[in-house]
């Protein structure tokens, strides 16, 4: 997606501020009217402005490859008021062209050199679109990324163990040893943390930090977690960058791979990511075939 970026970035270079919208609907109504402008004239338009009518056509073709955008990119499609604002802006961007022609702009030599720039830009656009619709992401190939995904979320777990402990966070050191002296007399220590620990996140469970890989936490966290056998706690304070931590183990097991949802739940969105994945290879595939001298 990265190249694809840096050669679609400088297509479109349509801007306004009349209609507030989101950064991506704004490139892509300003894009896609830029194609709609060499739409055919039709009796019906959308408006007549100094005398020139505006086709229907024009909007038309413009709605069409929105809808087209978005449902690659998993967008929904335009709305009624979207399509007011669409409409508005060819009627506005058509009383700046003739404004821009009466002035003569066009026939200035920049104006030649802009045209040639956008020329290549398109250009390049229509290739790239060219070929995501030449080479579309089957059932099957979608089927086998998600396989694939799944099976790497696997293996990233395989052979390692997970904890599940509780903590007690306090600022000062005298404070955790406090704590660890009263766990040893047998008072409770989800009593003590929902009373005294730190941590607003765990502190009203009783220190409980649930399930987690020990990569998940600080590296001092994590290295004082990994010495713990189950039922153990922590015999002096464990110093991070948040406090001082009395930690609990609660449990230890074998690590569980995280929950995927099913395929045709996300079977459009892997699709998706699929063909961006191709789309970059194939500029990849263009730029080392190339003869560059």
């Amino acid at each position: 997606q990265g190249p694809q970026r840096t050669l679609l970035g400088s297509v479109f270079f349509f801007s306004s501020t009349f209609f507030p919208r989101s950064h991506m609907q704004k490139h892509l109504i300003a894009a896609l009217i830029a194609g709609a402008l060499a739409a055919p004239a039709f009796a019906q338009n959308v408006a007549i402005v100094n005398g020139k009518p505006i086709p229907q056509a024009r909007l038309d073709s413009l709605v069409t490859q929105f809808k087209e955008q978005a449902k690659r990119m998993n967008r929904p499609e335009p709305s009624e008021d979207e399509i007011k604002r669409m409409k508005e802006e060819i009627v506005l961007r058509e009383i700046f062209l003739q404004e821009a022609e009466k002035q003569g702009l066009d026939k200035k030599p920049e104006f030649a050199k802009r045209m040639e720039v956008a020329r290549e830009s398109i250009l390049i656009s229509e290739l790239m679109e060219h070929y995501q619709k030449t080479h579309p992401v089957t059932d099957e190939q979608a089927r086998a990324e998600y396989d694939r995904i799944v099976k790497l979320q696997r293996d990233s777990v395989a052979g390692r163990q997970e904890y599940k402990a509780s903590h007690i966070l306090v600022e000062k050191e005298d404070e955790a040893k406090a704590i660890i002296a009263k766990l040893k007399k047998g008072e409770k220590f989800d009593a003590i943390a929902k009373k005294q620990s730190k941590d607003p996140g765990s502190g009203s469970k009783g220190g409980d930090l649930g399930w987690a890989m020990p990569d998940t936490y600080v590296k001092e966290f994590a290295e004082a977690v990994q010495k713990l056998k189950k039922g153990e706690l922590t015999e002096t304070p464990v110093k991070t960058q948040y406090g001082y931590h009395v930690i609990k183990m609660e449990d230890i097991r074998d690590a569980q791979p995280p929950e995927m949802p099913k395929f045709e739940d996300v079977k459009d969105q892997v699709a998706a990511q699929l063909s961006r994945q191709n789309l970059s290879k194939y500029q990849e595939d263009l730029r080392a075939k190339a003869k560059v001298e």
